[in-house]
């Protein structure tokens, strides 16, 4: 129960919203089992917003998000149950979800973002 508790904290802290009834990406094949999660960045001057992460070894490119027109950024994919960090890259530099409390120092002396999937 406390797990299921922590993770539903840190999902409702970090700009991501698990959602069932949305257009994913399913990075795992079709059998994986998880959640659809949307991210969404709050960016309304950015030309280029790419979600990057664990889940798809860092790659600045292969996750373009989509540019809403009040500003926000959204892309939802589908993850199998774990945990997840990711970070933006927005206009070819990296950025971190503010919004987010919940975040882990990486090797490189800023802070990435993490999200639970149960």
């Amino acid at each position: 129960m406390e797990m299921r508790e922590s993770m539903k904290k840190l999902k409702e802290s970090v700009g991501v919203v698990m959602r069932k009834d949305i257009f994913s990406i399913d990075l795992f094949g079709k059998k994986s089992r998880g959640q659809e999660v949307e991210f969404i960045y709050y960016a309304p001057e950015a030309k280029k917003v790419c979600l990057s992460g664990k889940f798809n070894d860092w790659n600045t490119q292969s996750l373009a998000m989509k540019k809403s027109k009040d500003g926000y950024w959204k892309l939802s994919i589908k993850l199998p149950s774990g945990w997840y960090e990711y970070k933006y890259f927005v206009d070819g530099a990296w950025a971190q979800d503010m919004s987010g409390e919940h975040k882990i120092p990486n090797s490189f002396g800023t802070y990435n973002n993490v999200v639970g999937v149960e």
